[in-house]
């Protein structure tokens, strides 16, 4: 059975590889723009299920995906109930880690599986503390350029993990893809298609 990825992220594409030793990547053009005042635990499902279908869409016309499971995934950091996307710029992402320092977040990271014309979600969540950070911190992590693609501004597999004190949850959730949650929706919508990986 053909399982496509619908996503970019090498840190997604490392995490299901744990899951799947075979899959396809065809990374997902969608609108990730939300209605205001969405709250954010419900904002990672939409997307997530958003960039699936827009997958899903787009391979309707191949035979040969005709059968394929398509696994799509957004992640946001939350704190104090606002939303923290992908930092707009340098300025931005110091801006972000500032208001990180010296508190607990929570990363949030919705899954999404379509297969057989069904679709399967869910949210993941994982309580981040963060340590009280210098300027000087902030500046040095922000010239790594990781923060740059990261939701939040930080990346906690990397140089990003010396911020972070402690965590309540599961990593890959932090990371961008939960692969408890990943593994029981994909069971239960091959479970309901008449399949088995």
């Amino acid at each position: 059975m053909k399982i496509i990825l619908a996503s970019k992220s090498p840190r997604r594409k490392e995490l299901l590889s744990r899951l799947c030793p075979e899959f396809e990547i065809l990374p997902a053009e969608a609108d990730e723009s939300l209605p205001q005042g969405t709250p954010p635990e419900r904002g990672v499902e939409i997307l997530a299920r958003r960039k699936g279908e827009a997958v899903a869409h787009a391979i309707e016309a191949d035979p040969a995906s005709a059968d394929a499971l398509i696994l799509s995934s957004d992640t946001l950091v939350e704190l104090s109930g606002e939303p923290l996307g992908k930092p707009k710029d340098e300025e931005d992402a110091a801006r972000m880690l500032r208001a990180l320092s010296g508190k607990v977040h929570y990363v949030r990271t919705g899954v999404a599986v379509f297969y057989r014309g069904k679709t399967y979600s869910g949210v993941a969540s994982t309580a981040v503390t963060f340590r009280t950070l210098t300027e000087e911190e902030i500046l040095a992590y922000i010239r790594t350029g990781e923060p740059m693609d990261k939701a939040g501004a930080y990346g906690i597999q990397g140089e990003g993990g010396r911020l972070v004190a402690s965590y309540d949850g599961d990593f890959d959730t932090v990371v961008g893809l939960s692969l408890k949650l990943t593994r029981e929706l994909m069971d239960r919508a091959l479970s309901e298609g008449g399949a088995t990986v």
